[in-house]
């Protein structure tokens, strides 16, 4: 199967693991700009947009979240990346998840940032399937203006608010509703972390009220090999928040798995 997904891939093949970051939602590949940045300068980074978002096609639009996953590893096969450091932020920590389901044998580490594992409640899939229908009815922006502060903390730079908000307001309203949709039905996580074999490091902002850091240990404690990060004074995009204190995290956690592999 031939990717169609949009892509950047920066940097070069090194003695370094490759890097692959996955965004969450409702946003795109330029969610992760601070580490593309910062990492590109050592190892290949590899940065996606994910099917429905950005400028990666809208249809067909998912209709099954292991799509996702799928849609990964296609592009991963185009570009010939074999072993790498897999990470996922929100949505796309339970994509890396489900990537590991699917092709963990490629994975050197995993990085799951702001996420969690379980399957969705009934609440959670009535909730998530009125979003998407109000996406598709309103379109993003109503959505972005009532959530900005919540993916982001109050307190948080101008700049990052503006940029993670252009970010919600310009995502298509059929990708991020087909995106709920599928992510409303996803299985439940929690036993494969406890079967996950790699090095895996669990990021968290401390003021995240989407998942909190309660979840962060819950996962910590499941993972037979990880590191528990709480950055402090970020809600659900530490990344963007505080990127010096997350890269610098996410530093070390690579220089751990480049010396292993």
């Amino acid at each position: 199967m031939t990717s169609f997904l949009a892509y950047e891939d920066k940097g070069v093949d090194t003695s370094r693991v490759p890097l692959v970051l996955v965004h969450g939602h409702p946003f795109d590949r330029s969610m992760w700009a601070p580490q593309t940045a910062e990492f590109s300068a050592t190892r290949r980074v590899v940065v996606p947009d994910l099917r429905g978002y950005g400028a990666s096609a809208r249809t067909p639009a998912v209709t099954r979240f292991a799509q996702f996953a799928e849609d990964l590893e296609a592009l991963l096969d185009d570009l010939k990346v074999e072993g790498f450091v897999l990470a996922g932020l929100s949505m796309g920590g339970q994509i890396a998840m489900d990537g590991y389901r699917r092709f963990g044998e490629r994975v050197r580490g995993l990085v799951l940032a702001d996420t969690f594992p379980a399957a969705e409640t009934p609440e959670g899939v009535r909730t998530r399937n009125a979003m998407a229908d109000r996406l598709l009815r309103e379109g993003m922006r109503g959505y972005a203006d009532e959530v900005l502060e919540k993916m982001v903390a109050p307190y948080a730079a101008p700049e990052v608010k503006a940029h993670v908000h252009r970010m919600m307001t310009a995502a298509p309203p059929e990708g991020a509703a087909a995106a709920l949709r599928a992510r409303a039905g996803r299985p439940d996580y929690r036993e494969l972390l406890t079967r996950v074999t790699v090095p895996a490091l669990v990021v968290v902002g401390d003021d995240d009220e989407y998942t909190p850091v309660s979840d962060a240990r819950d996962m910590h404690a499941a993972l037979p090999d990880s590191t528990l990060r709480v950055i402090e004074g970020a809600a659900h995009l530490p990344n963007l928040e505080r990127p010096e204190e997350f890269n610098r995290a996410f530093a070390e956690f690579l220089a751990r798995v480049d010396a292993s592999s």
